[in-house]
């Protein structure tokens, strides 16, 4: 899909090709870098700040509106977003086959590999941020065996695991309530050894990411990369689908939660807030304390890692994605002014560890209670990371092609060109 870029834009290369500048002579048409992803995925990185950095959901207002659109469905929006990237990499529109194939195959295993040794070493930082990083890399590694697929069948992959993973994850979390197999595995583990974690257990079951509910974001980012985004319509339709799963992930979790007797006491009775009455879309409903009871399974909160709840945060994700796009494609003006945004989408990986080693080194090393203050007066520290790192990652962009940790990833991978 071919972007024209803004006068003030860096010099835009092929995503292929960044990927891996050897891929050029694949290229024969060279197609522009899709500005509306890197926006995209920069608000998504933004909304991870805010939920790291900034006040609490529970100052209301405008803000705290802002505030909780960006809880859960910022990560969502981010997942989604690298399963498009790893369909970029394997080859888009059509799969890569042949030596190239197994290139991209060798690429996208090392990148796993280095996510998650990255996400434990930001791990032991003790940020009290829960990294996503080590997910990503198992997640992956689960989708890969996918990249062949059409753009009908990986959604239709999507839906069937919004479906049926999360029920599947609630009872492999009763049992583990229930017993204690978890931790017997756990301790044998070497994963877990290594990193200090619960290991495999924590990745795909009990950790914030667990891989069989997060599997669905990805496998519906890889099915938007397959589609044709330049053709008529395809936008539209795109918009529309979100639009419709964001109704029937809330809206079918909010009529659940009222029309199933006892579902609100329930819910309500398991957590600390007492209340049950967002539970529809509100990440302040927080996590069961005393045992997860089968009324959870209606609740749509974002980290709730339930089927209402992927349903919603796709669609919201779709519609982010089509939204991004659409400014990219038809309002320069305003792409214009969203360019630095752009830019920290180009710089994604480096702005995601560079805010969390912030985050260490102001809390361990200064002792400043950078996370702790959850009130208004939090919003000048959140606006201060985004400033900081809009300006660092539009100053680097113009320079390189790559952010330093994405051109160290990129070095990383450069051992699958020897695979024939």
């Amino acid at each position: 899909m071919t972007q024209i870029a803004p006068p003030t834009v860096p010099t835009q290369v092929s995503h292929e090709r960044e990927a891996d500048p050897s891929l050029a002579s694949l290229d024969r048409q060279p197609t522009g870098r899709l500005i509306g992803i890197d926006l995209a995925r920069g608000l998504a990185v933004f909304g991870m700040y805010s939920a790291h950095v900034g006040p609490d959901v529970t100052v209301g207002g405008p803000v705290g509106f802002l505030l909780e659109m960006a809880r859960g469905r910022s990560s969502a929006l981010f997942a989604l977003l690298a399963g498009f990237s790893l369909v970029i990499i394997t080859g888009r529109p059509h799969p890569r086959t042949g030596c190239s194939g197994r290139q991209a195959v060798v690429r996208i295993v090392i990148r796993a590999v280095v996510l998650a040794a990255l996400g434990y070493a930001l791990t032991s930082l003790d940020t009290q941020v829960d990294v996503i990083l080590s997910f990503y890399g198992l997640l992956f590694l689960t989708v890969l065996p996918l990249y062949r697929l059409r753009a009908r069948t990986l959604a239709l992959i999507a839906a069937a695991g919004a479906l049926i993973l999360p029920q599947v994850l609630y009872v492999v979390r009763k049992s583990i309530e229930e017993g204690n197999w978890a931790e017997t595995f756990a301790a044998r583990d070497p994963l877990a050894r290594i990193s200090g974690t619960d290991g495999l257990v924590e990745l795909m079951f009990t950790g914030e990411y667990p891989i069989l509910t997060w599997t669905p974001f990805l496998v519906a980012g890889m099915a938007v990369a397959r589609l044709d985004l330049t053709r008529s319509g395809i936008r539209s339709r795109l918009a529309l689908t979100g639009a419709v799963l964001a109704l029937l992930g809330y809206g079918g979790s909010w009529l659940a939660l009222r029309l199933v007797p006892h579902t609100l006491s329930a819910v309500a009775a398991a957590t600390a807030s007492g209340s049950a009455s967002s539970a529809w879309w509100s990440d302040t409903i927080g996590e069961p304390e005393d045992g997860t009871p089968l009324a959870w399974l209606l609740v749509a909160a974002p980290h709730s890692q339930t089927t209402f709840s992927i349903l919603g945060n796709t669609g919201v994700a779709l519609v982010a994605v089509v939204a991004c796009l659409t400014v990219a494609d038809r309002m320069p003006r305003l792409t214009r002014l969203a360019t630095p945004v752009a830019t920290v989408g180009m710089t994604a990986l480096t702005a995601y560890v560079l805010h969390i080693v912030a985050l260490w080194f102001f809390t361990d090393v200064w002792h400043v209670a950078v996370i702790e203050d959850t009130t208004m007066s939090a919003l000048p520290v959140l606006l201060g990371f985004i400033a900081v790192t809009t300006l660092l990652a539009t100053v680097w962009t113009r320079l390189f092609r790559r952010g330093p940790l994405e051109y160290l990833l990129h070095a990383a991978t450069r051992p699958a060109r020897h695979i024939k």
